[in-house]
């Protein structure tokens, strides 16, 4: 019987369309912007000016806080300036412009394609490297990576899971990383048990990826402690407490992190960052991207350069059909709306999805009909209509009491409802009040 976590989820038609595409280069324009916040937490700090050199790989925003991450240049060339620029949610943020001229990269950077399996490093030399390199979380939390591996004090990690389940819709891009970076993924895998002192690793694959699982399976019999193991296909099967239910069985807390449970999740694409971090000096200035959609021209997966704009990957892929009436960075489930294709790739899009028009229309909002299947669906056990009406009508202290900030934001509830109500909406409003609320109660205890 396959792996699955325990409540809820949701089987979506899959439309994997982008599979079997190979991982292809793009060319690089006349202008990027790179944002200096790509990750949860604080933004970064610019340590270039207007009309400076930047080679591939320059240090162009050192962190300031601790929950940040550096950012880096991902092209040679000049800085035009620093100035505000929209992002994928529509907010403007300080990014810096740079015009292009040649691929110039950083000497320090090993771009020779040998695997390079052997890594003699102390785990503080791990983490310092991690985090010298801007690592976040790759699957769509952009969490620095060098801080989720450097536990709480008293917590211990027992294992590290890795998450290849790519749950959502449409999304291809960490398929094609399994199948075409399948090594040096697994050695990011040893690096990362070295830096959390752990010896017991298991990827997680859903088992629409067979070719995945085959290689994989394959390739981490060379390395001791390496497992993978096959997860029915069930969203959010990604979400990291559902990983970690399906895999050892242990529940989250609420309120806790999951690393209370022992376990460190990360994605496939962040540790083969680590790989290339660690062992080949290699900033994070690069990632895959799968640009599809039902009447997309060529579904493809993109490897992109960190502030190319969105647009020029829509090109790659044939252009925007007539028929498109929104675009998505991220899947259906959980990305977003764009208001602009002119916004940025950056360390967090996973992918860019052109919904049809007919498809991407809202449909009137019914009255509930108390069927309870948002109910049955929500894997955190969350009862999705009452959350929605506590927030609807601002009666914050019972939303938090029902759990609201434990919601993952999966979207389950909204997809399966019949009376098509904006559960998710209104629940991730009345979340981001909740939090702002418990933020103040703690500041003035």
């Amino acid at each position: 019987m396959l792996k699955t976590f325990r409540i809820g989820g949701i089987h979506p038609k899959e439309q994997k369309v982008s599979a079997a595409n190979a991982i292809q280069p793009i060319s690089i324009p006349n202008e990027v912007v790179i944002p200096l916040g790509q990750h949860i937490g604080a933004p970064c700090q610019p340590v270039v000016r207007k009309g400076d050199t930047v080679k591939v790989g320059t240090l162009i925003g050192k962190t300031v806080g601790f929950v940040s991450a550096n950012i880096h240049s991902s092209v040679s060339g000049t800085v035009l300036k620093l100035d505000e620029a929209i992002d994928v949610s529509g907010y403007k943020r300080d990014a810096v412009f740079i015009k292009v001229e040649g691929d110039e990269w950083e000497e320090s950077v090993d771009r020779s394609p040998l695997l390079k399996k052997e890594c003699t490093l102390s785990s503080k030399e791990i983490l310092d490297k991690i985090a010298a390199a801007g690592i976040v979380g790759m699957g769509g939390a952009t969490f620095p990576t060098h801080i989720k591996l450097t536990p709480p004090p008293g917590s211990k990690p027992e294992m590290l899971i890795i998450n290849g389940a790519e749950c959502e819709p449409w999304l291809t891009s960490d398929h094609r990383l399994m199948m075409e970076r399948t090594e040096e993924i697994v050695v990011g895998i040893t690096i990362v048990m070295k830096a959390l002192g752990v010896n017991k690793a298991i990827i997680g694959i859903e088992n629409n990826k067979k070719d995945a699982i085959e290689k994989l399976e394959k390739c981490v019999k060379a390395y001791p402690g390496i497992s993978v193991e096959t997860l029915k296909v069930q969203y959010p099967q990604g979400g990291e407490k559902q990983l970690i239910a399906a895999l050892t069985g242990r529940q989250v807390p609420s309120g806790v992190l999951p690393i209370a449970t022992g376990v460190v999740v990360q994605n496939v694409a962040t540790l083969l960052a680590v790989y290339e971090a660690v062992q080949k000096n290699k900033p994070l200035i690069e990632r895959v991207v799968t640009v599809t959609g039902k009447d997309v021209k060529h579904p493809c997966n993109i490897l992109s350069r960190v502030g190319i704009p969105i647009s020029h990957l829509i090109d790659a892929a044939g252009g925007i059909p007539e028929t498109t009436g929104k675009i998505v960075s991220g899947g259906p489930m959980m990305g977003k709306a764009l208001a602009s294709i002119d916004v940025p790739v950056t360390k967090g899009t996973s992918g860019i999805l052109l919904i049809p028009t007919l498809e991407a229309k809202r449909k009137a909002m019914k009255n509930c009909i108390r069927c309870a299947e948002c109910l049955n669906v929500c894997p955190m056990g969350l009862n999705p209509t009452l959350l929605m009406n506590l927030t609807e009508f601002e009666v914050w202290d019972d939303a938090e009491k029902n759990g609201i900030i434990d919601c993952i934001e999966c979207g389950a509830c909204s997809y399966i409802c019949p009376a098509d109500r904006p559960l998710l909406d209104y629940i991730r409003l009345g979340k981001g009040k909740v939090n702002k609320i418990i933020r103040g109660r703690k500041t003035n205890a």
